[in-house]
């Protein structure tokens, strides 16, 4: 079994290091704050006090933090970056969600240590992550890709090639906006059915059973009836995956409407105090969100 470091022990990178841990590979692991390391260490992780420390004792390392910043940080930072302590022959996955033109810049500099590179991005939340049915959008060169793949077998249920490095990035930013535009119509829709007189729950279970829904935007509206608003995709995190939606939208000279849209209800979101709050929480700033959400 590969030795494995993960970098960035959030919600995410913690319960893939566990996961890891269970399946009986050797992992190392490194945060920048490092109490977060404790659970895993007992768990029997080693840990690293820097993120090149990391790479210099593994053979794959992953990075799951917040952004582009964080990201830019836990690789390249002067001296300590994960990059600075790959080995040759070693696997760099940005796990991530990022824009592409980040993925390509780390790209570039993993080659440059003789390392190979995986845009390699997750759909799935805490639960996911725990159970080992993450699916993996993977942006690089199957070669590489059929190097990891075992250990991507006990982290995700599947795994998807989607092209060169950069398109893993792309791919996970349209399966977040699709979901976050999915939540904010449903936000608004029912306001408008609770307005005009409608039992919210009763709307739910016939919108729910008619084909144009979708498994997402089913879980999303029981999510919102019932004011389900534990975090498992937060909404600060969404409003920054649309923005870079957004950007990477207007980069490839597409509008983006209903992205942008989408943004905007996500801002209001974080603007009112609900940033910590998982995306169906969104329709705390509707009418049903509002009659039905305190508490």
């Amino acid at each position: 079994m590969k030795k494995t470091s993960i970098l960035g022990l959030g919600a995410m990178g913690a319960r893939m290091a566990a996961r890891l841990l269970q399946h009986g590979y050797p992992v190392v692991v490194y945060n920048r704050t490092p109490e977060r390391t404790a659970p895993l260490r007992e768990q029997g992780a080693d840990v690293a006090a820097t993120p090149r420390e990391a790479a210099e004792r593994a053979d794959v390392v992953i990075s799951m933090v917040r952004d582009d910043a964080a990201a830019q940080d836990v690789w390249l930072a002067e001296g300590t970056g994960a990059v600075h302590g790959l080995r040759p022959g070693a696997v760099a996955i940005e796990s991530s969600t990022v824009t592409p033109a980040w993925a390509r810049r780390l790209a570039a500099a993993v080659a440059a240590r003789g390392a190979s590179f995986l845009d390699a991005p997750v759909v799935g939340t805490r639960p996911h992550a725990e159970s080992g049915q993450l699916i993996y959008l993977a942006g690089g060169e199957g070669a590489v890709l059929d190097q990891v793949r075992p250990m991507l077998d006990v982290l995700g249920g599947a795994v998807h090639p989607v092209g060169p490095v950069g398109a893993g990035a792309v791919m996970k930013l349209a399966v977040n906006a699709l979901f976050a535009v999915q939540a904010v119509a449903l936000a608004e829709l029912l306001a408008m059915l609770t307005a005009s007189g409608l039992e919210p729950a009763a709307a739910v279970g016939v919108l729910n059973a008619l084909p144009t829904s979708s498994p997402a935007a089913a879980r999303v509206a029981t999510r919102i009836v019932e004011r389900a608003y534990a975090p498992n995709f937060p909404i600060h995190l969404v409003a920054k995956d649309l923005g870079y939606a957004s950007s990477v939208a207007r980069e490839a000279g597409v509008g983006a409407t209903v992205v942008e849209a989408a943004l905007s209800a996500f801002e209001e979101a974080q603007r009112r105090g609900y940033g910590g709050d998982d995306i169906v929480g969104v329709a705390q700033g509707y009418p049903i969100g509002a009659a039905h959400g305190a508490g």
